[in-house]
């Protein structure tokens, strides 16, 4: 049998070697290291690998938005995603983004193995405050009013990207620049954003990004 080739994905550099030394040491290959989301979509395009292992809150690009577009592109590779909390509603979230797995960055490095091996043979895992029944629920409920989607459907994959990348506080200058577009095509989306939102304004737009974990308060 192959060994599992593995990407991670974490902005934070000492997380990302922790993962890398944990995940080294049980034989599997760590095929890449990333930053953001946008670099994992990438990457995983590019070396296809097993897992994808993603935090929640990154750059550019979310982890579940990275998580979707991953699905979509590349389905025989699993994901798991990493958030600093537990809770129902996330729970909900990873789910709904395709994700094959769920762990809390403070949970044993036990049950990140477990994780990695559990997705490796094409099951689903959650961190342990969860009940397989729960997971059972969720698959079977849509979202309702209040578990909404933190990407709001009603917002085009590109004009999440948009948003996002705005909420970091970038101008539309840099947005065009970082995403290769013109600056009107970046005030057009961020336009329709605004209305589809019922946002007033920038600080809005942020709030609207750190309640939804799009991006760190």
């Amino acid at each position: 049998m192959s060994r599992l080739r593995i990407l991670i994905a974490d902005d934070h550099d000492l997380i990302r070697r922790g993962l890398r030394t944990l995940l080294e040491s049980q034989g599997w290959i760590i095929c890449a290291e990333v930053r953001n989301g946008l670099e994992a979509v990438e990457k995983v395009d590019e070396l296809r690998p097993d897992i994808a292992v993603l935090d929640i809150t990154m750059p550019r690009l979310n982890g579940l938005e990275a998580a979707r577009r991953i699905r979509n592109g590349s389905p025989d590779t699993k994901i798991l995603i990493c958030s600093m909390h537990y809770s129902e509603q996330i729970l909900r979230e990873v789910l709904d983004a395709g994700a094959h797995g769920y762990v809390a960055k403070a949970d044993s490095e036990h049950e990140l193995v477990k994780a990695v091996e559990t997705l490796s043979k094409h099951e689903l895992f959650v961190t342990p405050q969860a009940s397989q029944e729960l997971i059972m629920n969720l698959q079977r409920k849509p979202f309702d009013s209040v578990h909404a989607d933190p990407i709001d459907a009603r917002l085009t994959s590109r004009e999440n990207e948009v948003l996002q990348i705005c909420a970091e506080g970038k101008s539309n200058k840099e947005v065009a620049t970082v995403l290769n577009m013109a600056i009107r095509t970046v005030e057009a989306h961020r336009s329709n954003i605004m209305r589809k939102l019922k946002l007033q304004n920038s600080a809005d737009l942020t709030r609207y990004a750190v309640r939804n974990r799009m991006i760190d308060p």
